[in-house]
């Protein structure tokens, strides 16, 4: 049986739920609010879902799609469910859901030494093995430069920083680059 993505709203049961997902999954430098997520999400082309199996959530996504892009800008599974193949099948739908676009996401870069390297790399593989590809590029959109991986397409850097301006309204300008040091 495959996953069941519902959206998620301030009227959902499980918001409180998704946002403690959310809020374990990444660190607080790396966080949007969970309001701003909400209120976004209610703007074309952006989506936070929640994925359930049967009546188990067990993940969430939030992305935002223009003009044959989707940016996974935020995807995880609960911590008690991971390794059970619930990130594949939430990747599957999203690719259902937008079969001609290209996916994009931006994940921490494996080679940097801290403390959580092996869950960094343990991530990256994961990626890798869904069929997302390295880029050689690097965004800074927080404090610290991600490494940029694609799937359905190869990744162009214009297209991505134009992306990025239409989709925030000018707001963000990030910093692609080839080297990150």
């Amino acid at each position: 049986m495959d996953v069941v993505a519902k959206s998620v709203s301030s009227k959902n049961k499980n918001t409180k739920e998704v946002k403690t997902i959310y809020k374990a999954s990444f660190r607080k430098g790396e966080r949007m609010s969970f309001l701003v997520m909400l209120v976004m999400s209610k703007s074309p082309g952006t989506d936070l879902l929640a994925f359930y199996d049967a009546d188990r959530l067990c993940g969430f996504v939030y992305m935002a799609t223009y003009g044959g892009i989707t940016f996974i800008i935020y995807l995880a599974v609960d911590a008690p469910q991971r390794s059970q193949g619930y990130g594949s099948r939430i990747l599957g739908q999203i690719e259902r859901r937008y079969p001609e676009n290209k996916l994009v996401l931006s994940i921490d870069r494996c080679n940097a030494q801290t403390q959580d390297r092996a869950e960094r790399i343990r991530r990256k593989r994961f990626y890798l093995k869904n069929g997302f590809a390295e880029t050689g590029y690097f965004v800074n959109s927080t404090k610290e430069y991600q490494e940029i991986l694609v799937k359905n397409g190869t990744f162009d850097p214009q297209e991505f920083t134009d992306f990025l301006k239409r989709y925030s309204n000018g707001v963000l300008k990030p910093d692609i680059t080839k080297s990150y040091l």
